[in-house]
This record gives C-alpha cells, structure tokens and sequence, in this order.
C-alpha cells in the first residue's frame, strides 16, 4: 500500500483488549482512511517501511482511538441547562417536550453542529443519537466530519403528531436508512423511545422493521424508578426488559439498552441471553436522581457495555472522560471494593466496549482494517506527570488528564481538530444560531 500517512508519537495505546502499549509507537493510515498498521516506530521486516511509501509525520504525545458516546441527544444543546431542578417525569413534560414541539430542521442542523464540535474537541469521534428532523443531524454530522449512528426517535407524545403516526415514522426511517446506506460514517437505525412512550403495537412493529432491514435499534430501558409501572401492570406484572422481548424487539440482531438503572437479576440475565448491549450512562442519572447502574453486574453478566453522556439538556456536557470518572467512582463505591474497575479497563468502556455495545468491529480500537478514528493527548499536560511505567498512560487519561490534553482528533484519516479547535465547523457562527433558537423556543 502506498500513499497513506504515519503519525509517530512517544506513546500509542491500541485500546483493543491486549494491554499493548507502544512507547514510542506509530500509526499508519491508509489512503482508504483506515488503519494499515499499529506498533512501534521500527516496522518489522517485510512490513511497510519509511522508505517513502509513507508520509511520516511527526505528531508526539499519546494517540489512541477515538472516544464512542454510545447514547445522546446531540442537538439538545438548543435546550441546554433547561428544567434545572426536576425529577425526569416533569422534566420531559413541563419543559423539554413542550420546547421540542417547536424545534425546526435548523434548530436540529445548528444544536447538532455545535455539538459535534463540542464532541470532536473532546475527543469523541462516533456517537449514537437518537432524536429528530434526523435528515438535517445528518447533514450536520456529514459536514463535521464526526461518525455517528443515527437512531430516529419514534414517540407518541404531546407534539410528534408533526412528524406523522408511528407507522409513517417507521416508514420515513427506513427511507433514510436506504438514503445513507453507502455513507462511511453514517449508519441509520431506530430509535423507539421506550416501552411507556409506545404502544405494544409500535414496538412490536419497530423489531419486525429492524429485522427485515438489518439495523440497530436504540431504546431507553428502566431509567428511573417508577417509568415502566403502567407498561408491567397490563402486562401481569412482568418487568419492562421482559415485555419487549416478549413483543419481539430483542430478537433485532443489535439492541442497545440506554441506562438500564432499575433492572431485576432476572433482567440482567435476560439481556444476556437475549445479546442485548447496554449505554451507562452515569452522569445524568446521578444528576436526575434516576439512579445508579449495576455496572459491575452487567459486565459480569457478559453484556456489552458502553458509555454515554445523554443529551446536554440533562447532563449538561458531551464529556466522556467525565463519565469514566463517574462509571469508575460509582461502581467502587456500589461494591465498596476500589478494585473494581482498573483505568484500562475503564478506558475500554469508552472505545472498544462502546464499539462493541453498537455491534460494530470497524471502530473503538487502533487496530489495522478499523476506521482510523485517533485522538491525540498531549503528554506535556500536568496530569501526566509522572509517567514511571506503561500503566500510568491509561491511569492518567482516566483520572487526571482527561478532556483538557485532547490536542487533535483524526476520523477516518481526516484531521479535523488541531491543537484543540474543531476546523470543520463554524463554532461562531453555530453558537450565534443555538443562542437565538434556544431564546425563541423558551418564549
């Protein structure tokens, strides 16, 4: 192969489950955007070598892959910090779902692109969203450079009647799923919202439309107390995991399961055997008071398990080094063990883990064939000091460095943060737009 880049740096961590570590190391990328090998500088005989088939460029630091937000609502930055103060039922119907009755296709385009800066500048390369006018998030993604997989929200509530019944709902996304098929950094799937925003009907549909398409599907599971009791009492009592897998969801090749706070032994080992994958997502639970995933259970169960920031109205960044911090603190202090939860392994729930969650084996790690989505630390940050053996690099990224060491990001090859600016996006110009949409939707 010719034609691609190396990016050599003083430290690579490939985050694919072997505990490599690469001191110095280098990354070679392909002219496909994808990852033609990882390992030290010195290329071993028979491998590519520097002898001009490979721009070399020097970018020191510590790469490693691009972070996964394996659950989020992007675009609610419009909606940011609003409803500070109440429980997730009042939340959603005093102030976020009446505010979203409103929100336009630019809303959508501009909260998603502030957002994806946000994100990139973070480090996080790929992230699933599930929310509306999907077709314009899309666009915004395209335009950032950023990867997502793209799960359109099917609700009946107060203000979706706009976008059609829950049939047509189903019917527009399958459209844009065809509509996107081809893209590299865009994957279409559904978003049913949860089993109390759903008749049984629309669940089952759901499933039997994922099936046939072969695409993910993205529902919130038992994200607070109470949510599921009118969905398990027409159901005899059975528990929320259990009614969607008797209505067929779970048989969808992918399923990923967002918070699964309140879920019963019996829960976890159903969604074991039914290969359901699971978003933890720390952050916004603890700050709704929703709750506090059995993390430890659910890895222990097999599950794949995968972080997520939520969306910005109810955590209120997109930062995914917070919530490593959050899922290690809270799973330590669920089992009082300070064992549980090594930052390597912690590390792994935001790249390979959550790439696994999406069932997808092309991203979350540096290895060749991936997507080379990387993200660049600077080892000069305060928060890396010292560094006395391999194991201090996954240390210091989960506990001391985190977002502020993130200097450049790369997706599928492409630069598109350098020295801690987003160059895709106009961030004057889309915060300018958020700031005007969000003072409109609160009048």
């Amino acid at each position: 192969m010719s034609g691609g880049t190396r990016l050599v740096a003083d430290a690579v961590l490939p985050c694919d489950g072997s505990g490599a570590v690469h001191r110095p190391g280098a990354v070679d990328i392909g002219p496909d955007g994808r990852i033609a090998r990882v390992g030290p500088v010195a290329a071993p005989a028979g491998s590519t070598d520097d002898s001009g088939e490979w721009t070399v460029k020097w970018v020191g630091g510590l790469l490693m892959p691009g972070l996964v937000n394996a659950h989020c609502h992007s675009p609610m930055t419009l909606l940011r910090g609003q409803g500070e103060g109440l429980p997730l039922d009042r939340w959603l119907r005093e102030v976020i779902w009446p505010r979203e009755a409103r929100v336009g296709g630019d809303d959508v385009f501009w909260g998603m692109s502030l957002a994806a800066a946000e994100l990139l500048r973070y480090g996080v390369t790929t992230t699933v969203e599930m929310y509306f006018h999907d077709d314009r998030l899309a666009e915004a993604v395209d335009a950032a450079g950023s990867r997502c997989v793209i799960t359109p929200a099917v609700v009946v509530a107060p203000g979706w009647e706009r976008f059609g019944t829950w049939p047509e709902r189903i019917e527009w996304i399958a459209g844009l799923r065809s509509r996107y098929s081809a893209h590299p950094r865009i994957e279409v799937g559904f978003g049913p919202h949860s089993a109390y925003a759903l008749p049984d009907e629309a669940i089952a549909a759901v499933g039997e439309a994922a099936r046939s398409l072969g695409a993910p599907v993205h529902i919130h599971v038992a994200e607070s107390e109470h949510e599921g009791d009118e969905v398990s009492a027409r159901h005899g009592g059975a528990t929320v995991p259990q009614v969607l897998s008797d209505l067929g969801l779970f048989d969808v090749d992918r399923v990923l399961a967002a918070h699964a706070v309140w879920l019963t032994a019996k829960d976890v080992d159903l969604l074991a055997s039914d290969g359901v994958a699971v978003a933890h997502c720390p952050g916004s639970n603890a700050k709704l008071a929703s709750g506090t995933a059995g993390l430890t259970a659910l890895l222990r169960a097999g599950i794949p398990v995968g972080l997520g920031t939520d969306g910005p109205a109810s955590n209120n960044d997109l930062d995914l080094w917070e919530e490593m911090r959050l899922a290690a603190l809270l799973a330590r202090q669920r089992e009082r063990d300070p064992t549980v939860l090594p930052a390597a392994e912690v590390l792994g729930l935001a790249t390979v883990g959550g790439a696994a969650a999406l069932g997808r084996s092309d991203i979350g790690a540096l290895q060749p064939g991936r997507w080379a989505d990387i993200v660049r630390l600077d080892l000069d940050d305060p928060g890396f000091v010292p560094v006395l053996s391999d194991g201090d690099l996954a240390a210091h990224a989960v506990w001391s460095a985190s977002r502020a060491a993130v200097r450049d990001v790369w997706v599928a090859g492409r630069q598109v943060v350098a020295d801690g600016e987003c160059t895709t996006v106009d961030v004057a110009e889309a915060r300018r737009r958020v700031q005007a949409a969000a003072e409109a939707l609160a009048r």
